[in-house]
């Protein structure tokens, strides 16, 4: 992994603000009236147990889903009311707890796709490949390959994803999202499903992601030692409520979350052994 990836040109991360944010399907209340704020340059941690409504958070945010009511802002931007495509240009970028990449499309074209938010280039220029044109492309394959280089991709990019390992191909999602030059970037459960090994370089790629980028981050994670490790705040939720908000240490010794996450999961494992 590279440690030269640098922001490109990249305005001032402001602050997201969720404030009393409810949302309803058919009579069920997936989150009630939450609210959390996530700092600039912060990582904050979105976490709970299985059903709490930590995806449904997290399609709030990237535009998914409409809050029934409530507010989350970013910087000025109200963004409750705005289509995936606009949040997504004001600098907020997701992975997806599925694998959502193109399998038959090399790693190079699918991490363009990130590029494409950046593009100015007209389809008729495009097509005709008129100079300028030509330059940007040649501007955004710089950039690919930059940010390839830095999460450790260079010798796979022109290789079919679908052809890859998994802890790879969630790397390849972590890099199309780079490519979007976020300022919110918001990962999804993004070692789920890998080994040790591919754990801990994740985690050691997101740390050098906050650390060159000076991003935010948004994570939602059920390795909580993950979680412990990377985050500077911990919003807990359980059936859709907030139950606990602030720094990990505080959090995880909260009992209210010991009895909804923690607990369980060490009852779970007792049981077990």
């Amino acid at each position: 992994m590279s440690d030269t990836y640098q922001p490109d040109g990249m305005t001032p991360i402001p602050r997201l603000e969720v404030r009393g944010v409810t949302v309803r399907f058919a009579g069920l209340t997936a989150l009630d009236a939450v609210s959390f704020s996530i700092e600039p340059g912060s990582v904050h941690a979105v976490i709970g147990p299985n059903g709490a409504g930590k995806s449904t958070c997290f399609n709030v945010l990237s535009g998914v889903y409409r809050a029934t009511s409530g507010s989350v802002r970013f910087g000025d931007a109200e963004l409750t009311a705005m289509a995936p495509h606009r949040i997504a240009a004001l600098g907020l970028a997701r992975t997806f707890q599925n694998i959502a990449l193109s399998p038959r499309l090399s790693v190079r074209d699918n991490m363009m796709l990130g590029r494409h938010r950046l593009t100015r280039a007209g389809f008729v220029s495009t097509g005709l490949r008129l100079p300028s044109a030509r330059r940007e492309a040649a501007r955004h394959n710089a950039r690919v390959e930059e940010i390839a280089a830095f999460v450790g991709l260079t010798p796979r990019l022109d290789m079919p994803v679908g052809l890859l390992p998994y802890g790879v191909q969630k790397r390849v999602e972590l890099a199309r999202a780079l490519c979007m030059e976020p300022r919110l970037l918001m990962l999804d459960e993004p070692v789920a499903g890998m080994n040790g090994g591919e754990r801990r370089e994740m985690a050691e790629l997101i740390i050098a992601v906050r650390e060159s980028l000076g991003i935010s981050i948004l994570l939602v994670e059920h390795d909580m030692g993950m979680v412990m490790r990377l985050a500077d705040a911990v919003t807990v939720l359980d059936f859709g409520r907030l139950i606990a908000d602030g720094p990990p240490e505080k959090v995880q010794n909260d009992p209210e979350v010991v009895r909804a996450y923690l607990g369980a999961t060490s009852e779970t494992e007792e049981a077990a052994s």
